[in-house]
């Protein structure tokens, strides 16, 4: 547990707060400007980091990236293993790593800067720009999860789900999903554009109403990606290298689709196994952006600073919109929240490929972020995040495991 070495740490720092700290409450809708970070404040929370860094990480063999950032300055980072097992090529601060489900949240302000543009609105059907597409879906449905679209990942790969409904010990019937295996299945390297084929000839059942409830569901965003292509005329790993990545400085970051594929580097489970390339390997929207450590404190300053959309506009996909479901756990656009009022917004994305698991929390109050990236599967990196207790002098219990 991290939380008794924390509170240790920080009742024998001097003082409770970092040396230069002026604590002031920010909301997500309000422009920020950072102030410098002193070398002593950086100090301090280096020092905080550091042990709780190799206790909740090193000490169970992480093999990955990992930065801590206050006002877009980076308070620590390291860097532990290698990045291919096989020719123990090491990690550097130029390795990249597949951020998995974080590649969600560029996908997803890169509609809301489409929506700035006046290029889309978030309740246009998707059949406008997706022909043929059987559904009554709006690009708000996709973006929230809240579309009832069946998973991509279960029927590309043989499986369909449909909901049913059964009755509990005390009398009331309740709703589940059921998996079974389907004989159609797709074989060969999938695209985005069979996701959709498969939507459109098939017509698969809905799982639930759209907008009736929230169900996270990779096919949203692989229909978004398409919609991106749709309406810019590019594809999408070359619209987000030259409108996104480029001009945010993002050097190391691309999307990964069928031409790198000669150039695949596997991730790899717990016991060291490498993942082979699968045939869902080549969608994107919803995975498959690839970057470093460094890159993503750049799309986190991006954010902070409203370089890339405006604070406004960003605001709106920090609105709960999953309030059907109970507890502090919620969805917005692009984003999960953790939302306890009074207590500040917590705003995160992580992600799970094959042997990848990644976390990018972002404290907004704070101005702080945790990037943690790995290749090597490793529970811990989730739980790692609580790591941002050091910016706020909290113990944070949060389960930010989805």
């Amino acid at each position: 547990m991290i939380i008794p070495v924390l509170s240790f740490l920080i009742a024998a720092c001097s003082g409770s707060n970092p040396p230069d700290s002026k604590k002031a409450i920010k909301q997500p809708s309000e422009n920020v400007y950072f102030t410098p970070v002193s070398n002593k404040t950086k100090e301090y929370y280096a020092n905080l980091i550091a042990p709780l860094y190799e206790k909740q990480l090193v000490k169970t063999g992480f093999n990955g990236a990992i930065l801590l950032a206050k006002n877009g300055e980076i308070v620590f980072e390291d860097y532990r293993g290698f990045i291919n097992l096989k020719t123990k090529e090491p990690i550097t601060v130029n390795s990249t790593f597949h951020l998995a489900s974080i590649s969600k949240t560029f996908t997803a302000m890169t509609i809301l800067r489409l929506l700035e543009q006046e290029k889309l609105a978030l309740n246009d059907q998707v059949s406008k720009y997706l022909n043929s597409f059987p559904y009554s879906i709006t690009i708000k449905n996709l973006l929230s999860h809240r579309s009832g679209l069946p998973k991509y990942d279960h029927f590309m790969a043989g499986t369909r789900s449909y909901v049913s409904r059964k009755k509990t010990r005390k009398g009331k019937w309740v709703k589940y999903t059921v998996y079974v295996k389907d004989p159609i299945s797709v074989t060969g390297m999938s695209s985005n554009y069979d996701v959709l084929r498969y939507l459109v000839e098939l017509k698969p059942a809905l799982e639930s109403t759209p907008n009736r409830r929230y169900s996270y569901c990779n096919t949203n965003y692989a229909l978004l990606g398409l919609i991106i292509e749709k309406i810019t005329g590019q594809t999408y790993p070359k619209y987000m290298k030259d409108s996104v990545f480029t001009p945010l400085g993002m050097k190391d970051t691309y999307v990964f689709s069928i031409k790198d594929t000669g150039n695949y580097v596997p991730s790899y489970n717990y016991n060291k196994s490498p993942f082979p390339l699968e045939k869902l390997d080549c969608v994107y929207g919803d995975k498959n952006i690839y970057s470093t450590v460094r890159d993503l404190l750049l799309w986190d300053r991006a954010l902070y600073l409203s370089t890339f959309i405006s604070s406004q506009t960003l605001a709106l996909s920090f609105e709960p919109l999953s309030n059907e479901t109970r507890g502090y756990k919620n969805y917005g656009l692009g984003w999960h929240l953790f939302n306890k009022p009074p207590d500040p917004l917590i705003v995160y994305h992580n992600g799970w490929w094959h042997g990848n698991n990644t976390v990018f929390k972002r404290l907004i109050s704070d101005t702080a972020t945790v990037i943690i990236l790995g290749n090597k599967f490793n529970q811990n990196i989730w739980s790692a995040g609580r790591m941002s207790s050091v910016f706020t002098g909290n113990s944070d219990t949060t389960n930010l495991i989805e």
